[in-house]
């Protein structure tokens, strides 16, 4: 049944938009912001589901994604400007990389100093990772500075394509491209690698895979570095997406976050990205209907779904 919800989503918000190039646009629109709602949030399903850690920090390597892409794209001034297609890919095919390497190292860093400390203590854990959160974005501040700079778009990923009546713009081809190519790299890899089968075996057993001779506080570590590897990955295209970073920018999104993996169900990247998509495409109808009724428009969904399974929709753990 959930997986009916999208397009039952999509469907039931067709006559109150009324003019079917709209609604194709917005839900276009939608499914795009859904899908870097999801690049950012699988990570911390992963760390939050897997390893029972409340990591409130994430936001920071959102932050720090954005802002390294920001460094390496007005590096390659004449990628970005040129109006060819495969040099602009290059361009932001670099900047997510060095990203995706910069938010790991720093969420290497993190898990070690902070995390690691407060293992199954969950209240601390708030605190601990809200704090470095804070930290980091003073750090952010005092690198790139604190003022809101902007982020433009590559100049072959300007502008719309027409389907039919409908604008769609090309960057939110790009994310929605993006977002598919992660889901099923982790659904591969969750599935179908030993390593996978690691990961999940550890949440339901630890102490006997360690009797196996696998270290699983190493195998966590390297789940947290991949989740705030994805934050970073997730803020270069959030940022790509507003078109302008500030430092504060990752805790702006903490909220959606938590919203869409609670819906999921904890650990589920399956349910993350059902949930962020649902989110997507319900911001933007509410905010096209009713602009008012968006502000908390997510807040209700979050709560029908409890209702309905208060698990989530593909709860990994009863946690």
């Amino acid at each position: 049944m959930p997986l009916l919800l999208v397009p039952l989503l999509a469907l039931a918000a067709l006559p109150f938009v009324g003019s079917a190039p709209t609604w194709v646009t917005l839900t276009a629109a939608g499914l795009a912001m859904g899908m870097i709602i999801f690049i950012i949030a699988s990570g911390l399903t992963l760390i939050f589901g897997l390893m029972d850690v409340l990591n409130f920090g994430h936001g920071v390597f959102i932050a720090l994604g954005a802002f390294v892409a920001l460094s390496v794209t007005g590096a390659i001034p004449e990628w970005i400007e040129a109006d060819d297609l495969g040099r602009n890919l290059a361009a932001i095919g670099l900047a997510m990389a060095a990203a995706m390497l910069a938010a790991g190292a720093i969420g290497l860093a993190f898990e070690r100093v902070l995390v690691r400390v407060v293992y199954g203590q969950h209240l601390k854990q708030i605190l601990i990772t809200m704090g470095g959160m804070v930290i980091g974005e003073e750090l952010i501040k005092v690198v790139w500075g604190p003022a809101q700079q902007p982020l433009p778009l590559p100049a072959a990923l300007r502008g719309s394509v027409l389907l039919g009546d409908a604008a769609v713009e090309k960057y939110r081809l790009i994310a929605m491209a993006v977002g598919l190519v992660v889901l099923a790299v982790l659904l591969l890899v969750l599935n179908r690698t030993k390593l996978g089968l690691l990961i999940r075996a550890g949440v339901q057993d630890r102490e006997m895979v360690e009797s196996l001779g696998y270290r699983i506080r190493r195998l966590f570590v390297g789940v947290f570095v991949a989740g705030s590897a994805l934050a970073g990955l997730g803020g270069v295209m959030w940022g790509l997406y507003q078109q302008n970073v500030v430092p504060q920018m990752g805790g702006q999104v903490n909220v959606l976050i938590f919203i869409v993996i609670i819906i999921g169900g904890l650990g589920s990247t399956t349910g993350c990205f059902l949930g962020a998509l649902l989110v997507g495409l319900m911001a933007n109808y509410t905010g096209f209907l009713a602009p008012k009724l968006a502000l908390f428009s997510n807040i209700l969904l979050m709560v029908a779904v409890l209702l309905w399974r208060p698990q989530g929709f593909f709860a990994v753990t009863n946690r």
